[in-house]
């Protein structure tokens, strides 16, 4: 069985997806970007900032069901702009602990809302 996840805490989504989608023991969201749920914007042009609002958005979608950063097994990270792996990756560390989640990441061409980052998870447990 599917289940859709939503949660007010994270932004809504932009366009016909569902924030999460539930099978079985797995949670997989979409890409989150760094977009404040509150405001519906992106308030900073700043990497960083931007890496921790993903984050912030990822958690939040996890925790309506029970989840933390700790269930997660896989991340996907898509920058405008590999040159701020470094600045994004410091962020991204404050998040995980050992055992990290497996990762990939990648400088795509553009992402919506012209952010700077957008991550996908896998959650498992």
């Amino acid at each position: 069985m599917i289940n859709k996840i939503n949660t007010e805490n994270a932004p809504k989504a932009i366009g016909p997806y569902s924030q999460a989608i539930e099978v079985e023991t797995l949670i997989i969201t979409s890409g989150e970007l760094p977009i404040n749920p509150k405001s519906g914007k992106i308030e900073t042009n700043n990497i960083s900032d931007q890496t921790k609002q993903s984050l912030e958005n990822v958690k939040a979608i996890l925790e309506v069901k029970g989840r933390s950063m700790s269930d997660i097994i896989k991340t996907t990270v898509f920058l405008s702009d590999i040159k701020e792996f470094a600045e994004m990756n410091e962020v991204y560390n404050k998040y995980f602990s050992d055992p990290y989640p497996a990762r990939s990441c990648f400088q795509v061409a553009a992402l919506p809302m012209d952010a700077k980052v957008e991550i996908e998870v896998i959650c498992g447990k």
